[in-house]
């Protein structure tokens, strides 16, 4: 399978989520190291789009294309097992848990999360302590630069 992810040029490489352990997001708490990616190039630029403006849109973004062996087990959340505001503006406790938790347990290495941007698409989060993490792989990085046009 191959997910997607836009970042700043200088982390691309990292690829540990210690960037998305330094705040609350939706799937994770200040702290939970965890890798956020997109089912589609689009899906990754709308993850990011709705978090900056033109003025302050980094102009060093590049997409990383990632390989995940399809011999690796991936947990799904369904839309139906969370609450009705699961997908508000400001991330939930609840969601942030089910993260959390997806990363203590170490059962899985991917878990398929509903997009709270895009409605039907989909994001996976990866979990950098799992044994199969070594497997998964980026296979390409390219500049991405954005279109202007969508901010206006």
């Amino acid at each position: 399978m191959k997910l997607f992810r836009l970042s700043k040029k200088k982390y691309a490489t990292a690829f540990n989520g210690k960037g998305a352990a330094k705040s609350n997001n939706r799937w994770n708490s200040k702290g939970t190291e965890i890798i956020y990616t997109a089912e589609s190039r689009a899906l990754a630029m709308a993850e990011v789009v709705v978090h900056v403006t033109i003025a302050t849109l980094p102009k060093d973004f590049v997409m990383l294309t990632i390989d995940v062996p399809d011999e690796i087990k991936i947990k799904k959340i369904k839309i139906k097992d969370l609450d009705e505001n699961w997908n508000a503006t400001l991330p939930n406790s609840k969601t942030k848990k089910i993260g959390d938790s997806f990363i203590d347990k170490l059962e899985f290495c991917v878990l398929k999360v509903p997009s709270a941007v895009v409605k039907g698409d989909f994001n996976y989060l990866i979990n950098p302590y799992h044994k199969d993490f070594k497997r998964i792989k980026i296979i390409h990085v390219t500049s991405f630069p954005f279109d202007k046009r969508m901010f206006r």
